[in-house]
C-alpha cells in the first residue's frame, strides 16, 4: 500500500530496486554476444558461457549470463478510488531504454516474421517464453529490440541499482501526474515450468528488491546531489583551465621579453 499526500507532478516514472545484484562481475559483463544482439549471427554464442547452448545443443538467443537473469517481475500500479473501487494505473512500456541502444546496439534478425528468424535457436534456460514473445500487447516491442531486455542489458555498475521499468501514461485521471491518493501495487511472476513459479530469486544472492516511484528533475533523477556534484566538478575544471593558461601565456610572454633584453 502506498499513500501520496500530494500530487506527484509531471512525468512519473517507475523503477525496479536490486539490493546486492553485481551485474558488474567480470565474467557476467562478458557473458554476452553482440553480433547476436545485433541481428548480425543470432547463432553466435562464443562469449556467451555459461548460457550457451540448450541441453540439447540448440544455441541459446539471446545467450549468456546476462540475458539469462533478467527481471521478470510484472508490476501493476492501482490507484484506489474509494474503498470498494480502484483503477489500473496506465503505465507506457516504450520510451524506457537509450535511444543508442534502441536503434544503434540492438536489432533483429532480418525478417518480418520474428519467431521464423529465431527458428534454429532456444530460449534462456530461465526464461518462460521465447524472446519474440517478450510483449504480448506490442508485436513491435519484441525480439532483441524488447525495451525491458534492452534496459536490463545495459549492466550497473554498483551492486545496488535501480532500472527504468515504465513510465506514466498522462491521461484521464493522471494528466497532471500521480493525485494525492491511496495506490497499491499488484505484483505476479512468470511460471516456468507446472508446479515451480520463477519470480526473481533475491534470496538466492541474499538480496533484496524494491518499486520506486519518482519524477525527474533538471539534474535528471530525483536527488540533486550528483546534479550539483558534476556542474560543480566542470566549473572548477574550466576555472583551472583558464588560471593554467593564462599562467602559460604569462610565462611566454617573460620569456619573450628576456630574450630580446
Amino acid at each position: 500500500m502506498l499513500i501520496l499526500f500530494k500530487v506527484l507532478r509531471g512525468d512519473v516514472y517507475m523503477f525496479y530496486k536490486l539490493y546486492g545484484f553485481y551485474q558488474n562481475l567480470y565474467q557476467y559483463v562478458l557473458s554476452r554476444s553482440n553480433s547476436q544482439l545485433m541481428g548480425i549471427d543470432i547463432k553466435d554464442v562464443s562469449n556467451c558461457a555459461p548460457f550457451k547452448n540448450s541441453h540439447n545443443g540448440i544455441p541459446i538467443a539471446p545467450c549468456g549470463a546476462i540475458a539469462n537473469s533478467i527481471f521478470n517481475d510484472t508490476i501493476v500500479l492501482s490507484y484506489n478510488l474509494n474503498s470498494s473501487m480502484s483503477i489500473k494505473v496506465p503505465m507506457l512500456r516504450s520510451g524506457i531504454s537509450w535511444w543508442t541502444d534502441k536503434y544503434v546496439k540492438f536489432w533483429n534478425p532480418g525478417s518480418q516474421n520474428l519467431s521464423s528468424a529465431f527458428a534454429g535457436t532456444a530460449k534462456p534456460p530461465s526464461w518462460p517464453k521465447p524472446v519474440y514473445e517478450l510483449d504480448e500487447e506490442d508485436p513491435e516491442n519484441n525480439g532483441f529490440i524488447n525495451e525491458d531486455f534492452i534496459v536490463w542489458m545495459r549492466t550497473a555498475a554498483f551492486p545496488t541499482f535501480k532500472k527504468l521499468y515504465r513510465r506514466l501514461s498522462r491521461i484521464q485521471h493522471f494528466t497532471e501526474g500521480l493525485p494525492a491518493g491511496s495506490y497499491s501495487f499488484g505484483i505476479t511472476y512468470s511460471i516456468l515450468l507446472s508446479f515451480l513459479f520463477l519470480d526473481f530469486p533475491v534470496t538466492k544472492f541474499q538480496g533484496e528488491k524494491s518499486v520506486v516511484l519518482s519524477t525527474l528533475t533538471w539534474s535528471g533523477g530525483s536527488s540533486l546531489f550528483l546534479g550539483l556534484a558534476y556542474t560543480v566538478t566542470g566549473a572548477l575544471t574550466w576555472l583551472a583551465f583558464f588560471a593554467m593558461m593564462a599562467i602559460h601565456l604569462r610565462l611566454k610572454e617573460r620569456k619573450t621579453l628576456f630574450h630580446q633584453e
